[in-house]
C-alpha cells in the first residue's frame, strides 16, 4: 500500500491558545493513549518540522554524534519491535505498556551512546524532540477533523509514517481497532 504523507497542519491549529489544551485525565489510561495517538497521526508534519529543526541544529553542532545517536536509535528501536514480534511477553508489554516500551528502547539507546560519549546529543537531538512530541500530543484537545483523519488512517483508506510505526508499537485509537477488526471479519 502506498504510504502518504499528512499535510502540514496550520500552525494556529498546531498552537491554537491556551484554550485548546487541557491536562489528561490520568486514571484513564485508555482515553488518553487515544489521545495522544489521534493527536500524533493528526499533527505527524508538524512534529517532524519541529523534530527536524532540533536535530539540524544539534547536527550542524555536532554531525558525528548526531548522526551516531540516530544509527543506534533506529537500530535499538528496530531490535525491540522485531524481539516483540517473536517473543510473546515483550509483545504484551509493548501493547500494554507502551511509554515503558519506548522508554526502554530510550535508555537501551543511551547506555549504548553514553559508551560513545554523545550523550549530550542524544538528549537534545534525540529525547527533547520525542518529549516535546509526547507533550503536546497529551495536552492538545483534539477536534472533529483530527477524528475524521484518524479514523480513515485506521480502517486502512489512508497510511501515513506516522502510522506505520504506530503500527510497529501496536497502537492505535481503540474504536479504529475495533473497527478494523469488525472490516477484516466481513471480509472473510
Amino acid at each position: 500500500m502506498d504510504v502518504n504523507f499528512a499535510p502540514l497542519r496550520a500552525w494556529e491549529d498546531f498552537f491554537p491558545g491556551s484554550d485548546r489544551f487541557a491536562r489528561p485525565d490520568f486514571r484513564d489510561i485508555s482515553k488518553w493513549n487515544n489521545r495522544v495517538v489521534s493527536n500524533l497521526l493528526y499533527y505527524q508534519t508538524n512534529y517532524l518540522v519541529v523534530a527536524a529543526m532540533m536535530i539540524s541544529v544539534v547536527g550542524f553542532l555536532s554531525p558525528f554524534n548526531m548522526i551516531l545517536g540516530g544509527i543506534v536509535v533506529v537500530l535499538v528501536f528496530t531490535g525491540f519491535v522485531w524481539a516483540a514480534h517473536n517473543k510473546d511477553i515483550l509483545r504484551r508489554m509493548k501493547k500494554q505498556y507502551p511509554t515503558t516500551f519506548v522508554m526502554v528502547v530510550m535508555l537501551a539507546s543511551y547506555f549504548l551512546i553514553s559508551m560513545f560519549g554523545g550523550v549530550m546529543v542524544f538528549v537534545f537531538g534525540i529525547t527533547f524532540p520525542l518529549l516535546l512530541m509526547f507533550i503536546h500530543a497529551s495536552l492538545r484537545l483534539r477536534n472533529l477533523k483530527n477524528k475524521l483523519e484518524n479514523k480513515m488512517e485506521g480502517i486502512g483508506l489512508k497510511r501515513t509514517p506516522m502510522g506505520i510505526v504506530l503500527d510497529a508499537l501496536e497502537q492505535q485509537e481503540e474504536t479504529v481497532s475495533k473497527f478494523a477488526d469488525y472490516i477484516s471479519k466481513v471480509k472473510e
